[in-house]
């Protein structure tokens, strides 16, 4: 698995979530809906700019340090204060909110446990590619 898989996850993800959010609406309610897909939708956010933060730390060519001072700079205090935020209103459960921030991490986790299960990785190593591994 490469960094392809943080960008098959995130599209895994926002399907997911916008799959969800017609039926939590109806079934939920407004209010806890909102607050699964919001959680949902604040950690995308959190993966893309760890994975953006990483690439550009991490590079053969050096760090790109004025980039990687602005991604913390956005991340750090920006997301993790809107996160606060979305902790603090009064309409949102907790438990909501945090299947909302979770449901990536499960999503990872299933991909992971499919790939295992059909054994992707080994024959993409073994030098074949399989077609329509996603």
């Amino acid at each position: 698995m490469g960094l392809e898989f943080i960008d098959r996850t995130l599209r895994t993800s926002g399907i997911v979530l916008l799959v969800f959010l017609p039926f939590g609406l109806y079934y939920l309610g407004v209010f806890p809906a909102l607050a699964v897909f919001s959680g949902g939708v604040w950690g995308m956010l959190n993966l893309i700019l760890i994975s953006a933060l990483v690439r550009a730390t991490f590079r053969p060519e050096g760090v790109q340090t004025q980039r990687a001072i602005g991604l913390s700079l956005l991340k750090f205090p920006l997301l993790y204060v809107s996160g606060y935020f979305l902790l603090k209103v009064s309409q949102f459960e907790p438990l909501h909110l945090l299947i909302g921030f979770s449901s990536l991490l499960g999503i990872m986790v299933l991909k992971t446990l499919g790939r295992l299960m059909i054994h992707a990785d080994d024959e993409v190593q073994n030098g074949k590619e399989v077609k329509g591994l996603s």
